[in-house]
């Protein structure tokens, strides 16, 4: 069984809307009961700065360009951490062992293998006086790998301890969404890609629009029209520009250009349907020699809520592929991948594998994680 962990997960996905922060007890290899889970919203500063200096970074030159201005925001974020990891300290009357600090992610490119997360680990260690483990994409990315997915692990232990019977594939719709596919013959084989864009250009439509930082249910995009031409259009470039071989995106790698000149309404069916269609049709590349075989497709992530994009998805899916929300096998769909970076810094802890081959294109299966312990 192995000597049990108490871990804090740390998760601030591509939407850069706030942290999700979960408690677990775990192993690092076949268990975990989840103690805690909790959303902290970033302050709006932090918000509009990370948005707008997003924005600005598009090629890896400018992450040296603006390199005083990431500094800066780094500084915030992990302030921002400490003060909620403090904040929870104080109420948890449990020793916690080990913080997973994910950090938040400004540039990620996976032909370049370069994968930027702005988080301090040592700033961190020191403010809360606890061991953490971050910057947990580098050994991969040295290694051969595109740094992503990090969760597939933990996913494959989430259908093991919930007995979900495979086939099964986790889909998580952040601001990108990605797949997690475990093999029906050994739910040791496993495999992992990003399909492409998930909430990211949806909420980027929203923000630049509305006051508001998302299409809640997809009521706006349930009131507008889809432009057919414009989104024929748009996944035919999507299509030719994104080959098979690529594992990883980041939001940078697409662009709401092609619903410029629409209204809200119909800019937002229009980027809802186009991420809805990707999503379906590469579930459908992914499994196309299993046509008769019935796959469970367990949906996690913001994008879930959504109920246009949600439909859209299953409209174009066969019957043999049956969308479930995850939260129907009692796992809170919200905090699967904060839970993720808490099981993955046990193991890391524990010098183990948290990438391979089959998720991101790494030589062999590799730990990771910068261990820093400053106080």
């Amino acid at each position: 069984m192995g000597k049990l962990f108490t871990a804090l997960g740390l998760m601030s996905g591509t939407s850069g809307d706030g942290i999700d922060a979960s408690i677990i007890i775990s192993n690092g290899i076949d268990q975990y009961d989840v103690i805690l889970n909790k959303y902290f919203e970033y302050d709006q500063q932090i918000y509009k700065n990370l948005h707008q200096l997003k924005g600005n970074i598009l090629k890896f030159e400018d992450l040296k360009i603006n390199e005083n201005e990431l500094n800066d925001l780094e500084k915030e974020i992990t302030l921002f951490h400490a003060k909620i990891v403090n904040n929870i300290l104080e109420s948890f009357n449990k020793e916690i062992d080990l913080i997973g600090f994910h950090g938040q992610t400004i540039y990620h490119n996976s032909s370049q293998k370069i994968s930027k997360q702005l988080g301090n680990g040592n700033l961190l260690s020191q403010l809360t006086k606890k061991t953490v483990i971050y910057n947990f994409r580098k050994n991969d990315i040295i290694n051969g790998g595109e740094g992503a997915p990090l969760t597939p692990v933990f996913h494959k232990l989430i259908v093991k301890q919930k007995k979900i019977k495979p086939p099964v594939c986790i889909l998580n719709i952040g601001g990108i969404s990605n797949v997690t596919l475990i093999s029906e013959n050994d739910e040791n084989i496993f495999s992992s890609r990003d399909l492409g864009p998930g909430n990211c250009l949806i909420d980027e439509w929203i923000r630049n629009h509305t006051k508001n930082n998302f299409d809640k249910n997809g009521e706006i995009a349930k009131r507008g029209r889809t432009n057919e031409l414009i989104l024929n259009q748009a996944l035919d470039n999507f299509g030719n520009k994104h080959n098979q071989d690529i594992l990883s995106f980041d939001i940078n790698d697409f662009s709401l250009g092609f619903v410029r000149g629409l209204d809200l309404n119909d800019g937002a069916a229009t980027l809802t349907d186009f991420t809805g269609i990707i999503i379906a049709e590469s579930l459908l590349n992914l499994l196309s020699k299993s046509k008769s075989k019935e796959w469970k497709i367990l949906v996690c992530g913001g994008g879930r809520k959504n109920s246009t994009l949600m439909q859209i998805i299953k409209n174009r899916l066969p019957k043999n592929l049956i969308i479930q929300s995850i939260d129907d096998y009692e796992v809170d769909g919200d905090y699967v991948e904060s839970q993720a970076f808490a099981f993955i810094a046990i193991r890391s802890f524990l010098n183990l594998p948290i990438t391979f081959p089959s998720t991101t294109g790494c030589k062999e299966p590799l730990t990771g994680g910068m261990i820093v312990k400053n106080y």
